[in-house]
């Protein structure tokens, strides 16, 4: 796994399972790898993974069966969701705003290249 350096590798660590919950590779319910064979897979110390678990669990997007091991939430998809946005308007909107605003971007115009965006990559969504 590539790491990137604007954000901690338990957070992306934390983007990585959610990405494989929301596209099925690991359903609700079912065990998602352990805390070792998630480090040896991506290549990190398992207290990273551990980390991120910690974090997830926290979120309430995975859970621990004494045991058993670490399971997606029932509700992940809808709390991957919610985390996402929060933490896109809470991070990544505000960076946006400034660079429109400082590159003198017209909010109308914003407004019709992502009409035309939406139109061009999800054209059956409408």
């Amino acid at each position: 796994m590539e790491f990137k350096d604007k954000q901690a590798i338990y957070l992306q660590i934390a983007d990585y399972i959610c990405e494989q919950i929301l596209l099925g590779k690991w359903p609700p319910g079912e065990r998602i790898p352990s805390v070792r064979d998630l480090a040896a897979m991506i290549e990190v110390n398992p207290n990273t993974v551990m980390r991120t678990y910690e974090f997830l669990q926290g979120k309430e997007i995975i859970f621990n069966k004494r045991g058993i091991g670490y399971s997606a939430d029932e509700k992940a998809s809808e709390k991957i969701l919610d985390y996402k946005k929060e933490r896109f308007l809470a991070t990544e909107l505000p960076e946006f705003f400034k660079n429109i605003y400082l590159l003198g971007i017209d909010i109308n115009e914003l407004h019709t290249r992502y009409e035309r965006f939406v139109e061009e990559m999800y054209p059956l969504t409408k």
